[in-house]
């Protein structure tokens, strides 16, 4: 009994005991910059994890789940991550403490916890400024108050690692967007906003340490941009964290950091994506290459080992495919190739001029179909077994130098982590079916009942039923769909989707609907007898679609299915709207969109085009070409539209088609400090009287002035638009 009690007493204290011996610090000493948990030195083999099924983006959280379906999500993830040796994973501010607490007792996996620090906008009085000035005193307040946050939620949790600040903030003083642009590695403009940045930093640290913070604090930049002004501002920050995509060396980053700065430097970011731009393919072991490379100067750059002994690590970027990176709010359930922006330090796809960074494929790990839960198996890549061979070693074993890491890494062989992948990509196949797979499968039934004592309608269905509803009292209508979808490559997808009918009701008052087609039709022969024709149209097609991302292309074909506008690619008076239709499509039957888009790459960049019969509800058959390209400090446009022949009818009254016209439009801008100005022509081939132009407040543009001029010719026209980004206004003005 006795030995019980002293057992129980042992277990009680053993939380109590860990935290204690788990303590967090930095160490510099005669080896170098060390990072210690528990007194032990610890290189952190971490990785950018996150959980976004696909179909989802930035909006989904894991955490508002059932714990069931939380549970499953980490099991999965978890397993993979600790079967690979990574010991610390990165994670956003908003993960509840227990979940940090669970995946470290059960998988001995750390959390970094960070806060975005402002870098894709911030909230003032309930406004939105979505670039945020860290010059302005209640934006310092929001932000300080956000990170004594963390202290406050997470500090002495379980499992926590590392308090970091931001995400390459400095990259959000050029970019006016969330999603990834071209490295303004070079840059120096924004240098004011840089220094209240970096001094707001070193501020946030001095705030938390106040609080007795139990962990080291990093900061995140973008690269080395701005290095001397964080060596000057950010003296009380623990570790200088960053993200890096230099290709397969990080070239003098250990060494100026150590000679400019003197803190350990920690990878936040880095990697390499895993899809070729010029072959258009997957490029598992070219991704596999870079981060093996890449891993090794982290390893030599270790304390002790013999070189610049300031490096404690990275995180790997990242686990899993980010299906939504590209448009973050389109097209998520399509993995797409199209990259986004330029890096000349990835050889494998470089073409001078053109894009060859795909933001959907950085994961070391493919995304497989969520189920109805949203929990989603994954597959590794080749990548995944290079770092699993690669976090074995351990950098700080009494004896290590350079030659010895360098033999550890020669043992990996990166061709075999090569074949080992291909049963999971196999597996995937079979998973997705590329060539050609059930997409849809879904039935509706839906009843009617119509009743009424003041009514014409028959009480029961006449034998030649000619008007509806055709009589009093329930019926039901039996739609039925059946979707093919193919993905015979990375870079090729089609799909399409029919409707076939069974019972077709007779009975509802409102006749438009998507299987009125079905009904039964009765025409009257030369003896005035009734034939019954049968339902016309049993089986339709629903929607197609075709995409080819081509290397000088990207083409995309649509029937009812949805297309954006060009108003933010220089579509000044709105030639070419949204096709968005939702619900609307089916209760009216309409055929549009119907069209196909092409947009041009590399050599033809700037280049657009759209055609078909009808590229929106009411249009015509028409032809849209544009082109934009920056001239200098100007962005320039221009689109030509002409309208084929003269359309006929409509599905909906407000589709009604506009009379055939022929037409062109010139956009100038300039960006000059925080104002934008835009000035347009317009040059229309037949007659404006009574048309108006269209304009329509931008979400981003906090404060708009619009000028609009018809000319009494009514064939030329003419508009100005100028934004305000700062942030401080909430004004909008129209003069006629």
């Amino acid at each position: 009994m006795k030995n019980a009690l002293l057992l129980s007493l042992l277990i009680l204290l053993a939380g109590p005991l860990r935290a204690q011996q788990e303590k967090v610090s930095v160490l510099n000493d005669h080896t170098g910059a060390k990072l210690l948990v528990g007194g032990k030195p610890f290189m952190v083999n971490g990785m950018n994890w996150d959980y976004f099924p696909i179909g989802t983006n930035y909006s989904y959280s894991l955490w508002t789940r059932p714990d069931d379906v939380i549970k499953a999500a980490l099991d999965i993830d978890m397993s993979l991550l600790k079967n690979m040796g990574v010991n610390a994973i990165r994670q956003h501010m908003g993960v509840p403490a227990r979940w940090i607490q669970y995946i470290y007792e059960k998988y001995g996996i750390y959390t970094m916890i960070y806060s975005s620090f402002g870098r894709y906008g911030v909230t003032l009085n309930g406004a939105w400024m979505s670039n945020t000035d860290y010059s302005l005193p209640e934006v310092r307040k929001v932000l300080l108050d956000e990170a004594k946050e963390l202290v406050k939620e997470y500090d002495n949790t379980p499992g926590l690692l590392l308090y970091l600040l931001g995400n390459e903030n400095n990259y959000g003083l050029f970019w006016q967007g969330a999603e990834t642009e071209d490295i303004p590695v070079e840059d120096r403009k924004s240098t004011i906003q840089a220094i209240h940045l970096y001094k707001l930093f070193n501020e946030a640290a001095v705030e938390m340490k106040k609080m007795n913070a139990s962990y080291p604090i990093a900061i995140c930049n973008g690269d080395l941009l701005f290095l001397d002004i964080i060596a000057r501002e950010c003296k009380d920050v623990d570790i200088f964290g960053v993200n890096c995509y230099r290709g397969d060396s990080f070239g003098d980053l250990f060494s100026r950091v150590k000679a400019e700065y003197g803190k350990p430097v920690l990878f936040t970011e880095f990697g390499s994506d895993a899809f070729n731009a010029v072959t258009m393919k997957e490029a598992q072991k070219e991704q596999a290459d870079i981060l093996f490379k890449n891993w090794a100067e982290i390893y030599l750059n270790a304390a002790g080992v013999g070189n610049n002994n300031n490096s404690i690590g990275g995180f790997t970027f990242q686990f899993a495919d980010g299906w939504w990176k590209s448009g973050q709010t389109t097209n998520l359930d399509v993995h797409d190739t199209e990259a986004s922006w330029s890096n000349g330090g990835y050889l494998f796809d470089h073409v001078e001029g053109e894009n060859n960074m795909n933001e959907e494929w950085f994961g070391i790990c493919a995304k497989g179909t969520p189920d109805n839960r949203g929990i989603y198996e994954l597959y590794p890549r080749a990548a995944y077994y290079v770092l699993r061979d690669i976090h074995k070693i351990n950098p700080y074993v009494s004896g290590t130098n350079t030659s010895s890491i360098l033999n550890k890494f020669s043992d990996i062989n990166v061709m075999s982590s090569v074949l080992s992948a291909r049963s999971d990509k196999a597996a995937l196949q079979g998973e997705t079916t590329r060539l050609i797979r059930l997409s849809e499968l879904r039935g509706e039934f839906s009843t009617y009942n119509t009743g009424g004592t003041h009514t014409t309608t028959p009480s029961s269905k006449p034998d030649v039923p000619t008007e509806f509803p055709a009589f009093k009292g329930f019926d039901h209508t039996e739609s039925f769909y059946v979707g093919v979808a193919s993905n015979p490559t990375e870079n090729v997808q089609a799909e399409v989707t029919v409707n076939f009918l069974g019972n077709v009701a007779e009975n509802p008052i409102d006749e438009i609907f998507y299987e009125n087609r079905g009904r039964s039709r009765y025409i009257v022969d030369g003896n005035g007898e009734y034939v019954d024709l049968g339902p016309l149209e049993r089986f339709k097609l629903y929607s197609a679609g075709f995409d080819w991302n081509g290397k000088l292309f990207n083409l995309k074909t649509f029937f009812r299915k949805g297309h954006y506008h060009w108003g933010y690619e220089g579509d000044f008076f709105g030639f070419y709207p949204e096709a968005n239709y939702g619900d609307n499509m089916d209760i009216y039957g309409g055929e549009a969109p119907f069209g196909t888009e092409i947009e041009g790459k590399g050599f033809f960049k700037g280049f657009k085009a759209a055609f078909g019969p009808e590229l929106w509800w009411g249009a015509n058959p028409a032809l849209l070409v544009k082109y934009q390209r920056n001239i200098g400090k100007f962005d320039v446009a221009g689109i030509f539209h002409y309208d084929l022949s003269q359309r006929r009818g409509s599905t909906t009254s407000y589709a009604i088609p506009s009379p055939k016209n022929t037409r062109a439009s010139l956009m100038v801008g300039r960006t000059f400090g925080r104002f934008n100005i835009v000035a347009g022509g317009l040059w229309s081939g037949t007659t404006l009287v009574g048309r108006t132009f269209q304009a329509t407040k931008e979400d981003k543009a906090d404060a708009v002035v619009y000028s609009d001029v018809v000319k009494t010719s009514d064939t030329f026209g003419g508009k100005l638009k100028l934004t305000y980004s700062g942030g401080r206004f909430n004004a909008y003005a129209r003069v006629r």
